[in-house]
Order: C-alpha cells, then structure tokens, then sequence
C-alpha cells in the first residue's frame, strides 16, 4: 500500500520513469500538485472533506466535443458547483498535436461556457497517469474522505454522436446523486470510451 508521501513523490517524477497506476473505487485517491490555467497550484488536499470531480478533457477529441457540443459537461458542471469541486484535468503532451497552450485554453472555454472550479494543465502526464486516466472523458468521483468513489466512464452511450447524450445514463450523476441521499455508489466502476489520453 503507497502511503501519501510516496504518492506525493511519484506524482512530481518525470513522465518518462513513472509506472502507470490506477485509482481503484474504496481506495485512497492519489494527491497531487499541479499548475491550473492561471499557473497557481492546485492541490487535491486542499479540498479535504469535499467531494471532489475529476474530469479528463481534451478539446481535440471527438468524444469530449460531444458533451461540450451537446452542452452536457457544461450543464453538469454548474449543476454541481456548489456541492462539489469540479476539476477538469488536461494532460495532453506538449509534443502532441492536440496540445493547447494555457491562453487557448482558456479561450475555448469561454466559447462553450463552461464552469469547471479549476482547469488542471497536466502536460508532463503525472496526474493522469497516477490515476490511470485512460480516455478523454475519464471521470473520478473522490469522496469527502479523499476515496475514490467512482472510476470509469461518462455515461452508457460510447459513440461521437451529441443526440446520444440524451437518454444516456450518466454514471457520475447517478453517482453524485447516491452519495448526496448517503447511499453507496451502486455502479463505482465501469470501462471509459473515448481518445487515448495524449500521453508523451
């Protein structure tokens, strides 16, 4: 079992010599430190006794415009500003073609309107990779405790498509929802669809 101080010092390594982990549900979430688009830390005890949303995002991928396009993403963002913290993670390479730099980043947030708390510039990878952040959306709902408490997909319609957003079942929404009426997340884990995360 890593403690948090092994985690601490796996997340700070460079990309190249760092193992890919994973964030299993009922597991401690994996700490970091990282830069948002302001170039202020972030970090993930900072929002101790909080629930916490991860959300792995590249603009570039078609999957990831279906939930902006659609005004999906958007929408769950606001829905739940003011009972979660909403991360929206980028860890595209800053060799990769999909690779935005901070300003444009932010303009193409604007442009959709969307309200994460923060967005997270991941470029050498660690973040992502401590949490085994595998597709473009890859959702993580960490609890008040700091445990993951969801891993896995957006929703149940794997597909491009913005008309399949509506009828899908939203797993983070369902898996807000239970933790919000104190129940246990009935599905903690499924398999994400979307872009290869840009890894270098």
């Amino acid at each position: 079992m890593r403690t948090l101080a092994t985690l601490l010092v796996a997340v700070a390594i460079p990309t190249a010599v760092f193992a890919f982990g994973s964030a299993p549900p009922g597991q401690p979430a994996p700490a970091f430190t990282v830069t948002d688009l302001d170039g202020k830390a972030a970090r993930l005890e900072d929002y101790k006794g909080r629930i916490v949303v991860l959300e792995w995002n590249n603009f570039g991928c078609p999957f990831v415009q279906k939930h902006y396009r659609s005004g999906n993403m958007q929408a769950l963002q606001k829905r739940y500003g003011n009972d979660v913290v909403w991360l929206t993670v980028n860890s595209t390479n800053a060799s990769n073609a999909d690779y935005q730099k901070p300003a444009a980043l932010q303009s193409t947030l604007r442009e959709f309107g969307a309200h994460p708390a923060r967005y997270l510039v991941d470029d050498p990878g660690a973040v992502g990779m401590a949490y085994g952040a595998k597709t473009t959306p890859h959702m993580f709902v960490i609890d008040a405790s700091g445990k993951v408490a969801y891993n896995g997909a957006i929703d149940d319609r794997r597909s491009t498509d913005v008309e399949d957003v509506k009828g899908a079942k939203n797993y983070v929404v369902a898996a807000l929802e239970e933790m919000k009426a104190g129940k246990p997340v009935s599905t903690p884990s499924t398999v994400p669809y979307g872009c290869s995360v840009k890894y270098r």
